[in-house]
């Protein structure tokens, strides 16, 4: 129910001028947020903020803190478990330094890519009123997606950075797209998804905006960061 209640105030749409701009003309703050588990404990996790400045992608700001997890994992509502530590890691910000508040945030899951049209990337926005977008490194199934063998032949026809795909539900709704990034040597793609304040398009633009590496920055610097913290 309480996922009901907050997924009717997802904006599926951009909502600021910086979006509507070709090259993101006004945009200077992109954040990046991630829970990442100590090896072999499902409890004890860090969590990890980091806002880099942009086009130029440098680390503005970095915010980590080992937390306790004590909700239960149930797939399809992972927000329940993790998302008010990075909801408290952006209220940390806003006490700090509410000059660097992020313009967008880029988020280590899923957005409508999920169950119930509502992952931890809407979860997040909703709450925090930022626009947020859902990059996932492998594919969740639902709506009849599935990796399989046509999945894996559309992965293979990406040939050239910034190639995309849509992914379409059984339903017919296009719930993300699978994006191929900067590191051509690796055949692992990205499933981009709308979180909140964002279109797909816009989304998917960012991304590959944010990308050195096969995945963007925000969400590299913020797990690197994380994992040296843990």
């Amino acid at each position: 129910r309480e996922q009901a209640r907050l997924k009717a105030d997802v904006i599926e749409e951009d909502t600021e001028e910086w979006q509507k701009e070709p090259g993101f003309a006004g945009l200077q703050r992109v954040g990046g947020v991630d829970l990442s588990y100590v090896k072999g404990d499902d409890s004890n996790a860090c969590a990890s903020l980091v806002v880099l400045s942009y086009p130029d992608l440098e680390v503005l700001y970095e915010d980590y803190q080992m937390v306790a997890v004590t909700a239960p994992y149930i797939a399809g509502f992972l927000a329940f478990r993790e998302v008010r530590f990075l909801v408290e890691a952006i209220q940390r910000l806003q006490q700090k330094e509410p000059g660097l508040k992020p313009q967008v945030l880029l988020v280590d899951g899923n957005g409508l890519l999920h169950h119930r049209g509502f992952g931890v990337a809407c979860h997040l926005g909703v709450l925090t009123g930022l626009p947020c977008i859902g990059v996932a490194k492998n594919l969740l199934q639902v709506d009849g997606l599935v990796r399989d063998e046509l999945h894996k032949e559309q992965i293979r026809s990406l040939q050239m950075e910034g190639d995309t795909f849509p992914l379409t539900g059984t339903s017919g709704n296009i719930l993300g797209m699978v994006s191929w990034g900067r590191s051509l040597s690796s055949s692992k793609p990205l499933y981009v998804s709308v979180g909140h304040r964002v279109c797909l398009e816009t989304a998917v633009r960012l991304v590959k905006s944010c990308c050195r590496y096969r995945i963007p920055e925000p969400i590299r610097q913020v797990q690197r960061q994380g994992e040296l913290r843990k």
